[in-house]
């Protein structure tokens, strides 16, 4: 059982790491494979095709993540206090950060992941999260609802999908940021500070009350 568990452990490491580098559709199996020191048939027994690979992937990032996530969640709608725009979005990093204890620069590779999963179209990982994990976005979606009632249901789409690819972009290229930092301006920053400069600029375009009222018109003008 132990040699399935390393076999299975050893396909999804190859997979995470040459997905994220490479993309879905430039990963063959036959190169995951190679880099994983197993046969094909490994992958068919574990996974049974590459979807199923592709979505097991991305659960094991989803599962600690969203767990972290909700606890998060939890404690902000508790409180007395307004929320915020900037407290909703601070939920998310301690479960982004948490992820670096359960996968070596774990929060890095979930959003090389996720920004594959946007450039590529993959519709059956949007299918899949859906089907796990629609409730942990739902009540994201709620708690930003709160901070910003005004927003109508198109507009709140809008906001979200644009702040989740700001957020996704970030994170998935932090490593060259930290090194534009260190060599252009001498500033050494870690994950954590970007992202303590990344939400407030997420929430004040979020937040932004300016919404014209015909678009296609405020365009042409």
């Amino acid at each position: 059982m132990s040699n399935q568990v390393s076999t299975k452990n050893r396909i999804l490491d190859a997979a995470e790491e040459l997905f994220a580098e490479h993309g879905f559709s430039e990963t063959s199996l036959r190169v995951i494979t190679a880099n994983a020191e197993v046969n094909l048939a490994s992958v068919n027994y574990h996974f049974g095709s590459k979807k199923s690979l592709i979505e097991a992937v991305f659960d094991r990032y989803m599962e600690c993540f969203t767990n972290e996530l909700m606890s998060e969640m939890v404690k902000v709608d508790r409180q007395d206090q307004k929320i915020t725009v900037s407290k909703v979005l601070n939920t998310l990093v301690r479960p982004l950060l948490e992820i670096d204890n359960v996968r070596p620069n774990g929060s890095s590779v979930f959003m090389k992941l996720l920004g594959r999963a946007y450039a590529e179209t993959q519709g059956h990982i949007r299918r899949f999260a859906m089907e796990r994990y629609s409730h942990v976005l739902a009540r994201f979606t709620r708690l930003l609802h709160k901070a910003s009632p005004e927003l109508k249901p198109s507009e709140m789409f809008w906001r979200l999908h644009f702040m989740l690819g700001a957020f996704i972009f970030t994170l998935a290229g932090h490593e060259a940021l930290q090194e534009i930092s260190e060599s252009d301006f001498g500033e050494v920053v870690d994950v954590k500070e970007i992202i303590a400069r990344l939400i407030p600029f997420l929430s004040a375009g979020f937040s932004n009350t300016d919404i014209p009222a015909n678009y296609l018109s405020a365009g042409e003008a």
